[in-house]
């Protein structure tokens, strides 16, 4: 899927979606600032992972797009998504602090229905342009459960619990994970992920998203 999608789709502006030369064009440039945040948040004990990083605030065009990119059949926006993540000193910092990014995984019949894992698409370009190794035989997902977006945030609570499963975790014992998602809502399915991981004695685990709503 990832060669074949740089291949078959040319370089268009991620926003206008023209054809260009650039990840972005200049115009749509300045209509995303506002959106655009590059913070890195730290947590003490409250979290089981321990630093959080984001691009963007979850609204307007690039709530648009992620949705998109994640529900409506175009896989092409993750050159995009990660050329800007890329082109950010501060998350590129961040990025290769850690030995491993690992993308949160979706459950079998959901990648086959959508056909692709839009956090997957993501990290290994990230992966490929930093050289931090990727992982996508260590963390799984065994229980198909209901998408986080169409519940409310009590619901959110429970339903990533026990969805997750670790395997060959001496893949990544003693190294620094990161755990790369497209958006932070309650930050659950981050948590369980990282709660999984910690089994395998890391040492230290991080998240990315491109959003934080």
């Amino acid at each position: 899927m990832y060669n074949f999608l740089n291949l078959c789709y040319p370089n268009v502006c991620g926003i206008c979606e023209k054809i260009s030369n650039e990840y972005i064009c200049n115009k749509c440039r300045l209509k995303i600032k506002q959106y655009t945040k590059s913070i890195i948040n730290e947590f003490d004990n409250a979290k089981y992972f321990n630093t959080h990083a984001y691009m963007f605030a979850y609204d307007g065009i690039i709530r648009m797009k992620i949705i998109k990119y994640k529900f409506l059949n175009s896989p092409y926006l993750y050159k995009f998504f990660s050329n800007i993540i890329l082109n950010d000193l501060k998350l590129v910092d961040y990025i290769r602090s850690f030995d491993v990014i690992i993308p949160v995984p979706i459950h079998k019949k959901r990648k086959k229905k959508r056909g692709y894992n839009q956090s997957e698409l993501i990290a290994k370009e990230i992966a490929k342009r930093l050289e931090v190794q990727l992982q996508l035989n260590v963390l799984y997902k065994n229980v198909n459960n209901s998408p986080q977006s169409t519940l409310n945030q009590e619901q959110r609570k429970y339903n990533a619990k026990g969805v997750y499963i670790l395997k060959n975790e001496k893949l990544i014992k003693n190294k620094n994970i990161l755990i790369f998602d497209d958006i932070y809502t309650t930050g659950n399915t981050v948590n369980e992920c990282s709660k999984i991981i910690r089994n395998a004695q890391v040492n230290n685990v991080g998240v990315l998203t491109l959003a934080k709503d």
